[in-house]
């Protein structure tokens, strides 16, 4: 009986992220170091961690992020995947943001 092989993942400094003021209807794309807090408009974000799947798998990257909106404390904690954009999970009726890339 084999051993499952586990996922290898690579921990990145920064994630790569797109950022959509709906009212404004602007994109923005932003770079935010991994453990550093970062303003953008009313929008407060941490990203706790950024990984990158193995390169000998298919490649996907994971941030685990924190964000904080200044009128309404916090509207998003949790995983999102760069391949999976539609699956964004942060629902707020101002703004959409996504992950592109760990670096």
């Amino acid at each position: 009986m084999g051993i499952a092989p586990a996922h290898a993942y690579i921990d990145r400094d920064a994630a790569v992220i797109r950022i959509m003021n709906k009212a404004a209807g602007k994109v923005q794309t932003v770079t935010l170091p991994v453990g550093q807090n970062a303003q953008y408009e009313k929008l407060n974000m941490v990203v706790r961690s950024c990984k990158q799947t193995d390169p000998f798998d298919a490649e996907d990257f994971f941030m685990f992020i924190e964000i904080n909106k200044s009128d309404s404390g916090q509207i998003f904690s949790g995983w999102m995947s760069a391949n999976e954009p539609g699956d964004n999970p942060l629902q707020n009726a101002d703004y959409d943001l996504w992950l592109v890339r760990c670096e």
